[in-house]
């Protein structure tokens, strides 16, 4: 049978421990895309701080993951933390640029964190499957701030899109 047509097998250990290394590249990412932003913004006082908050707390989960891959005996793939934290600031930087870049943050982020949701309760799956119930309970806290995080980016939107139309209707820059 020709090597195409064979099916590739692979353990919940294998899939556990990639999305642990994505998952830790992930939260790279998070943190490059979050840093620029809080540096930038101006009239949105209330976001700076959402994200500064999460920004403490990206580094938390990642101290998280660090533990849970140690406890498996693995570690984060650099080359993935790198790759990935440099697309998250080539986004970043692809806002700034932009009339409504608040707006586009806001939503981008608001994407961002229920992408983040979805990869912590595939993670908390596979952990279950493998046989690492040690790992759940620090993969549970991550998704728990996330999910809270996504819900106050979701509840802000009403909020910061009047205070960017105000802003955008009279003489203040209204983008940060």
């Amino acid at each position: 049978m020709p090597e195409d047509d064979m099916a590739k097998t692979i353990s919940a250990k294998d899939v556990f421990l990639s999305g642990l290394r994505n998952a830790h590249a992930m939260e790279k990412q998070a943190l490059a895309i979050m840093q620029p932003q809080v540096n930038r913004l101006q009239h949105y006082p209330e976001v700076s701080a959402l994200l500064q908050r999460h920004i403490e707390e990206t580094e938390g989960q990642l101290r998280r993951l660090d533990e849970v891959l140690a406890q498996v005996d693995a570690s984060a793939s650099g080359f993935k933390d790198t790759a990935t934290a440099l697309s998250g600031t080539l986004a970043a930087l692809g806002h700034t640029m932009a009339d409504d870049e608040i707006l586009k943050n806001t939503f981008a982020n608001h994407a961002f964190e229920n992408f983040e949701i979805a990869a912590y309760v595939s993670l908390i799956t596979t952990a279950d499957l493998c046989g690492a119930s040690s790992a759940t309970l620090l993969l549970q806290q991550n998704l728990d701030e996330e999910r809270r995080m996504a819900a106050a980016l979701h509840d802000s939107i009403e909020a910061v899109t009047r205070r960017y139309v105000d802003l955008g209707s009279s003489d203040e820059r209204a983008d940060i």
